[in-house]
């Protein structure tokens, strides 16, 4: 789906007005977002949603998505690269799961062992956390596939 697409369907449940309002900006130009963009046009106006895009091509740091889904109370999870199906990694798959997660419960019960949790700790939670999140997505989008292969590679992680 396209961005202006999306802000059509976004335009069908919140009023344009009151984003205008909130954002301080003009009514025509949160209408402009939905407008299927015009390739002859001299000049664009890009929408909210191609300009964090925009943001994200140039800069390709997922802190920036991190950031985002965090605001919306979710979390960005990086979908595999599924080449062709192959299930020998299965097996090693689950197995890195499982050892995630007992890596996680490692962190977190060495870090709550004092009965504290200092910064530098949650954020050693958080890196695992996402981690464990990472490799389990990469599993159940390659079970969801029926294609196995992607389990091989370790997924790119980048902690907010």
């Amino acid at each position: 789906m396209q961005s202006h697409e999306v802000l059509r369907e976004v335009l069908k449940s919140t009023s344009a007005k009151q984003i205008a309002a909130d954002l301080n900006l003009s009514l025509s130009l949160v209408y402009k977002w939905a407008e299927t963009p015009d390739p002859q046009a001299l000049t664009q106006s890009y929408n909210p949603l191609d300009r964090v895009d925009q943001l994200f091509q140039s800069t390709k740091d997922l802190r920036i998505l991190h950031w985002q889904c965090e605001r919306a109370g979710g979390f960005f999870i990086k979908n595999p690269k599924i080449t062709h199906a192959h299930p020998d990694y299965l097996i090693p798959a689950t197995n890195q799961i499982v050892q995630e997660f007992a890596d996680l419960l490692s962190v977190v019960s060495g870090a709550a062992s004092d009965n504290a949790i200092s910064s530098e700790e949650s954020r050693n939670i958080r890196k695992r956390w996402e981690q464990l999140k990472s490799v389990t997505e990469t599993f159940v989008a390659c079970c969801e596939n029926g294609n196995f292969t992607a389990l091989k590679e370790v997924p790119d992680v980048q902690t907010p």
